[in-house]
């Protein structure tokens, strides 16, 4: 069977450095459908055996949509549109008889696209692609770095689900290398797992996950972007612990990360090399820049932190954008859990335009620019999925 058709490749060097530009995005397009138009009739997912990887729960914890419009579900994105579309490649020991899969997050069923390839391991494969046009209907040239940030965000939705369930080892693949997948991550069924022998070499180490272990699957269900405004001053205690994540899920993307706070000693805080502590790096008030950097967003002024990841330098190859972008989602995804454990308001913030924090701070300018951020506050409010 034919794979479906992709989007136009694009330079993204020149896309990134376009959507970092002062440029304004035109009038919304149409965003298409929501879903691809994956072949053949929609298939419920089976419930799991006692010794199954429960594909149901796997992905209702993860990807699929709580509300008939599709807005609302574990993994956020930009502007609520919801780019990442997901192919399964099912092994043995699933809930989901072997075969390559299409998902639909819409009405949480699967269209079978095919028999197993070959070499097809145990558990489940799930490879993330993007529809661009969802997101450039509305973002314009500012979809591209936003698209990636998304794809972050479903892979470690994924990656959380799986260890809610009780699966360990799942294997994250975030490298940059490819465009069509832009993001794999490979959960063993339970009776297959085997901590010396990982899925593959590109998985996620321990220590990444929210501070306090592995979610609960009610946590994951309940876990959505805090409307604005986010005031209230997080304690240093919390700041640590959500930089420590972050930091820590963030490994082998070449990004560095601070958190921006105001009153009464306004500046940007990073951690100490040991990790027990917070070092004021650079001072001054600084969230005022970042809301007008953040597309405009005024309410960042009034944050009471922002979490900031910076690098990804001008030159940047497409590859090391890919995996800066995509490791950023997948970071900021797990320390907005951590966040939420320490009684924050927290929401991801992923578009920036003229965002060169080292220029900023009186570095040479292209070397550190800001790629995705988490505005953290200690008031609490109703909750929507729109970050």
């Amino acid at each position: 069977m034919e794979d479906l058709p992709e989007d136009p490749p694009q330079d993204l060097v020149a896309a990134l450095a376009r959507a970092r530009s002062p440029e304004r995005p035109g009038p919304d397009t149409p965003a298409g459908p929501a879903v691809p138009p994956w072949p053949g009739p929609p298939l419920p997912i089976p419930e799991a055996g006692p010794a199954d990887l429960d594909l149901r729960a796997l992905l209702r914890l993860s990807l699929a949509a709580s509300d008939a419009s599709g807005r609302l579900r574990p993994a956020p994105s930009a502007g609520a549109l919801h780019p990442v579309d997901t192919r399964l490649a099912v092994g043995a020991g699933c809930s989901l008889p072997p075969g390559r899969y299409g998902y639909d997050p819409l009405r949480h069923r699967v269209h079978r696209l095919g028999p197993p390839a070959a070499d097809t391991p145990p558990g489940v494969t799930a490879e993330l692609s993007v529809t661009a046009q969802r997101t450039v209907s509305h973002y314009g040239h500012r979809a591209q770095p936003l698209l990636l940030l998304d794809t972050g965000h479903a892979a470690a939705a994924l990656f959380l689900a799986a260890r809610a369930l009780g699966a360990d080892e799942p294997a994250v693949r975030l490298d940059g290398r490819t465009e069509n997948p832009l993001a794999v991550v490979r959960v063993p069924p339970p009776a297959r797992r085997n901590p010396t022998h990982p899925a593959d070499g590109a998985r996620v180490p321990e220590p990444s996950q929210p501070s306090g272990g592995p979610p609960t699957q009610a946590e994951l269900l309940t876990r959505r972007s805090t409307p604005p405004p986010l005031p209230g001053t997080p304690s240093h205690d919390a700041l640590r612990a959500v930089l420590t994540t972050a930091e820590r899920a963030a490994t082998g993307a070449s990004l560095r990360w601070c958190a921006a706070v105001g009153p009464p000693r306004p500046g940007l805080l990073r951690r100490a090399p040991d990790g027990t502590t917070l070092l004021r790096y650079a001072a001054g008030e600084a969230r005022p820049t970042l809301a007008a950097w953040a597309a405009g967003q005024a309410w960042i002024a009034d944050a009471g932190a922002v979490l900031l990841a910076h690098g990804c330098p001008a030159d940047a190859d497409a590859s090391h954008i890919r995996r800066a972008h995509l490791r950023a989602g997948f970071a900021v995804h797990l320390a907005h859990v951590t966040a939420r454990r320490h009684g924050l308001a927290a929401r991801p913030v992923g578009s920036w335009q003229q965002a060169d924090l080292g220029a900023a701070l009186g570095a040479a300018p292209g070397r550190d620019w800001i790629v995705h951020a988490l505005a953290l506050g200690t008031r609490h409010a109703d909750e929507e999925n729109t970050p």
